[in-house]
């Protein structure tokens, strides 16, 4: 990878702002998916800094080679989005039960991680809550796309 492919640019700003958007519309999509006396925390500040993160070095790398890359770039940037939200959430969940004493050891415990993504994961599997994460991501990478030729 050429240096240059880690400089700062306008198409990976928008693609960072945009999956931040899609972050937060898909973190309140899914709180009433959950049991009501959830404690969401920061729930919603982690996944717009995920949906920063991946936009701007997973969907943001992958610009500026024409609008069907940029498409995929933005559906990759999604996947890698809900993928780190999970991991991180359950992550945060399986601490916390560490720290209630809920498991003998450290591979139970990273077991119940893995267990706890799945749930979640289970409970993503919900219309309105694809449908906006793929819409967002389709947008996301086309208009980042479009920037990247526009500013280029």
């Amino acid at each position: 990878m050429p240096v240059t492919d880690q400089m700062p640019t306008a198409a990976r700003l928008v693609a960072a702002i945009g999956l931040s958007i899609v972050g937060w519309f898909g973190s309140e999509l899914f709180r009433p998916l959950m049991p009501e006396d959830t404690n969401f925390g920061w729930f919603n500040v982690v996944n717009v800094v995920l949906g920063a993160i991946c936009g701007w070095r997973v969907t943001g790398r992958r610009l500026g080679y024409g609008y069907a890359e940029g498409f995929s770039a933005g559906l990759t940037g999604v996947a890698a989005l809900v993928f780190w939200a999970l991991f991180l959430q359950s992550l945060n969940e399986m601490l916390k039960r560490a720290l209630d004493n809920r498991y003998d050891g450290v591979i139970k415990g990273l077991t119940a991680m893995f267990d706890l993504m799945v749930d979640y994961g289970m409970t993503m599997i919900n219309g309105p809550l694809i449908g906006a994460l793929v819409t967002g991501g389709i947008v996301v990478g086309l208009v980042s796309e479009w920037v990247s030729h526009r500013w280029s």
